[in-house]
């Protein structure tokens, strides 16, 4: 699973540089943004960009990780395709969580820092 990672004043913001979220890298997809979250900032941005599909399992796995995050911490999403974003309104998970149409309305005017 390939994950890109910056630091962003407040935030932590997470690349997922894969076409598909599913069931064959649904757990590995998990475990990984466990790995990059874990210690980090109390505000996670999951940006699904470059993801064009993805299914039950992907939307679970994305929702396992809302909720390894805890109480205290933050998982927002940015820059779902429209493929995506079909799958979280469907869903009516698009309530659930804070969806930014892009990266930019995510983060405005804040500094990023490679960390990966």
């Amino acid at each position: 699973m390939k994950l890109e990672t910056e630091l962003r004043d407040d935030a932590i913001h997470v690349i997922v540089a894969e076409a598909r979220i599913d069931s064959a890298v649904a757990i590995r997809f998990k475990d990984c943004l466990r790995e990059v979250t874990d210690n980090g900032p109390a505000r996670v941005v999951l940006n699904l960009g470059k993801v064009e599909f993805l299914d039950s399992s992907g939307l679970g796995a994305v929702v396992a990780v809302m909720k390894l995050l805890g109480p205290d911490r933050k998982l927002e999403l940015c820059s779902l395709t429209p493929n995506v974003d079909k799958v979280f309104r469907l869903t009516r998970m698009d309530r659930v969580f804070t969806i930014h149409p892009t990266c930019e309305a995510a983060f405005p005017a804040q500094e990023q820092r490679s960390i990966a």
